[in-house]
C-alpha cells in the first residue's frame, strides 16, 4: 500500500518501512524551534532532564512575539532565552536587530527545507510544510524534552487531498485560497488530518502564497500542511539551503480520508469575519459598508517581500483613511531592507503607514496595534479570535494584502478594484 508525503517522511524519521494512520510512533528531529513565549517554559523541563542540548546546529530560538521588549515581564523571558541560547551555543539564535518572524525568518535563511520534520512550540510551525518537509507545534514540555533528547512522538495522521486546479486571478493569492478553504471545511474540519496539496493549479502558486497556506492549516484544525516540492521550491531553497536534504513524492496508490477541489479561477477576494478564520465571505458580498479604525499587513502569514509589495502597489498614489491607522510590518531584517531598496518603505509612509520593525506584536495582542472596545481591524494575520488583538469587543477581520491595502484606503472593507 502506498504512502502519502506526510506518512513518508514520518516513517523515515522513525526508521521503519510503512506506518498507517493512527499508528504512534517516534521521531528523530532535524529542527526543534521555539520563541520568546514558549521556550522559557520548555527551558524550565529541558533543565529537569539534566542532559546537554541533543545538537546545537538543530535548535532555532526566536524571540519574535513580545519583542523588541514590550514590559519587564517581557525583557524577563527574552533574557531566559538568550541565557540559555548562549549557555548552549545555539547556532540559531537571532537576538533583536537580527530577527525575524520565525515562520518567516526560517526559510529565509535555508534553515528549514524538504524531507524534514520540524517541530516547534509555535502553532504556525506548520508553515514550513510549503517546502515540502512534515512541520507541526508541539507544547512547550514536549520542546523541553526534544531539546534533550532530538526526538518526539506522533500519531500519524490522516491525509486530506486538496486537488487544486485552475488558474490564478488578479487579485487574488495563497490568502484567499486557505481562507476559502477553510470556509469550506471549518476550523475543525481537518482536525489532526495532514492537508496535502497537490494538482496542476499548485504551479500557479508562488512561494509566498504556499507559506500562506501552509502556515494556516492549523487553521482548519491540521496537523500539518505540505507542498510537493517542484521548480518553484527548488529555485527558492537553491541559494538558501546548504544541507542535504530529500525530496518526498507522495505514491500513486496512496490512501486519501478525503478530496478537495479547489478551482483558483473561481476564486473571489475574500475576508473572514469576526470571530472565527472559516467565517468567510467574499468581498463583493458585503451589502453594508463595514467601516475600520485600523489594517495590520505582516505577520507570519503575510509579511513577506511580496505580499509588502502587493500592499505597495495599492497604496502607491493614495493616502490611508484619516479614520484608519494602518500598520505595515516586514517579516524579517531582510524583508525590511528589500523593501526599504524597492521603494515600498517611501510609499507605505508617503501613504500615511506606520512601517515597524520585525514582530509578531499585534498579532497576539501584545504590542504595536492593540485595539480598545469596539474598533475594527482588516488584518492579513491568521486569527480572529475574539480578543486576540486586544479588547474582547474589539473585531478582527482576515484579508489579504490586497483587500487589506484598499480598506486602508478606503476606510471600509474593500476590494482593490474600488481604489484603481
Amino acid at each position: 500500500m502506498g504512502m502519502t508525503m506526510t506518512e513518508k517522511i514520518l516513517a523515515k524519521h522513525a526508521g521503519i518501512d510503512v506506518v498507517k494512520p493512527g499508528q504512534l510512533i517516534n521521531c528523530k528531529l532535524d529542527m526543534v524551534l521555539a520563541n520568546d513565549v514558549t521556550a522559557p517554559p520548555a527551558i524550565k523541563e529541558f533543565e529537569k532532564i539534566g542532559k546537554p542540548v541533543f545538537d546545537n546546529t538543530k535548535i532555532a530560538l526566536v524571540p519574535d512575539h513580545f519583542t523588541p521588549n514590550k514590559d519587564i515581564k517581557s525583557a524577563g523571558l527574552a533574557k531566559i532565552v538568550r541565557d540559555f541560547a548562549h549557555k548552549h551555543n545555539i547556532v540559531n539564535y537571532f537576538e533583536i536587530g537580527r530577527v525575524g518572524i520565525e515562520h518567516v525568518i526560517l526559510p529565509e535563511k535555508g534553515i528549514v527545507a524538504p524531507g524534514m520534520v520540524t517541530i516547534g512550540a509555535d502553532s504556525h510551525t506548520c508553515t514550513y510544510g510549503a517546502l515540502g518537509g512534515f512541520s507541526t507545534g508541539v507544547g512547550s514540555t514536549d520542546l523541553g524534552v526534544a531539546l534533550a533528547t532530538g526526538e518526539a512522538w506522533f500519531k500519524v495522521p490522516e491525509t486530506i487531498k486538496v486537488n487544486i486546479t485552475g488558474k490564478k486571478p488578479k487579485y487574488i493569492c495563497g490568502k484567499d485560497v486557505m481562507l476559502t478553504l477553510i470556509g469550506m471545511i471549518g476550523v475543525d474540519g481537518a482536525l489532526y488530518k495532514a492537508l496535502e496539496f497537490a494538482g496542476e493549479g499548485v504551479k500557479e502558486l508562488n512561494m509566498t502564497d504556499r507559506l500562506t497556506i501552509a502556515n494556516m492549516a492549523i487553521e482548519a484544525g491540521a496537523k500539518n500542511g505540505i507542498f510537493p516540492v517542484d521548480d518553484e521550491t527548488l529555485n527558492y531553497i537553491k541559494d538558501r539551503v546548504t544541507k542535504p536534504y530529500e525530496i518526498v513524492e507522495a505514491d500513486s496508490d496512496a490512501t486519501y480520508c478525503q478530496t478537495i477541489e479547489i478551482n483558483l479561477s473561481e476564486l473571489k477576494p475574500v475576508v473572514a469575519f469576526p470571530h472565527l478564520p472559516e467565517n468567510t465571505h467574499s468581498v463583493e458580498s458585503i451589502k453594508e459598508p463595514i467601516t475600520i479604525d485600523q489594517v495590520v499587513i505582516g505577520s507570519c502569514t503575510n509579511g513577506r517581500l511580496e505580499d509588502l509589495a502587493i500592499a505597495a502597489s495599492i497604496l502607491k498614489g493614495h493616502k490611508v483613511h484619516p479614520n484608519v491607522r494602518c500598520i505595515i510590518i516586514p517579516g524579517s531584517q531582510q524583508v525590511y531592507l528589500d523593501a526599504i531598496h524597492n521603494g515600498y518603505v517611501d510609499t507605505f509612509i508617503e501613504a500615511g503607514a506606520a512601517v515597524s520593525t520585525p514582530t509578531c506584536g499585534p498579532c497576539l495582542g501584545a504590542h504595536m496595534g492593540i485595539m480598545t472596545a469596539g474598533e475594527r481591524c482588516v488584518s492579513t494575520t491568521n486569527r480572529n479570535f475574539r480578543g486576540r488583538m486586544g479588547h474582547v469587543d474589539s473585531e478582527v477581520y482576515l484579508a489579504s494584502p490586497y483587500v487589506a491595502a484598499a480598506s486602508a484606503i478606503l476606510g471600509k472593507i474593500a476590494t482593490p478594484e474600488e481604489v484603481e
